[in-house]
């Protein structure tokens, strides 16, 4: 493993250890390279801020571990199935809000795949945007309920009231 890899691990794992005694918003780059034994040059060699550390979090163990399939659904059942595993960690970092939060950047990636789906025209960007609100809201509401039900569950109510257009 090379060991530019190894030091953004070894970051995340710190970030996620700080996750669970403190907000966020209280987190300092500071915090997060004290427990790795490094100091901040590494850090922002690496990542421009904390911000973009949890979107690398969500790239290195989501999307570039879980191939993406023709079946949206399918896409949705490991998406949702991922962030059940991780809920306490995403319950923390779907809560910020504002420029660079991950929120905003799980919202690019929805409605870039929504935009891929649908083609183009301003029609289909309206619904991209739409269809990525409505994807955010949700999986934020779901994994935030104090009694967050099985992706499977969550996804099949998805399903229900959220049609996915087809290619044809």
């Amino acid at each position: 493993m090379a060991d530019s890899l190894i030091t953004k691990k070894a970051l995340a794992a710190a970030l996620k250890r700080e996750l669970k005694e403190k907000p966020f918003v209280k987190i300092s780059v500071s915090d997060i390279c004290a427990h790795c034994q490094m100091n901040r040059k590494s850090f922002y060699y690496h990542f421009c801020d904390k911000y973009e550390l949890v979107n690398w979090i969500f790239e290195s163990e989501f999307l570039s571990v879980f191939p993406v399939s023709d079946d949206p659904w399918q896409n949705m059942n490991d998406l949702c199935r991922y962030f059940y595993e991780n809920r306490d960690f995403y319950r923390k970092v779907l809560r910020i809000k504002g420029q660079n939060s991950f929120g905003e950047y799980f919202h690019g990636l929805c409605r870039d795949a929504f935009c891929r789906k649908l083609g183009k025209g301003e029609q289909s960007e309206f619904c991209a945007t739409f269809y990525a609100d409505a994807c955010l809201c949700a999986v934020e509401r779901w994994l935030c309920a104090r009694e967050c039900t099985l992706p499977q569950d969550f996804v099949a109510h998805l399903r229900g009231c959220l049609p996915l257009p087809t290619v044809d």
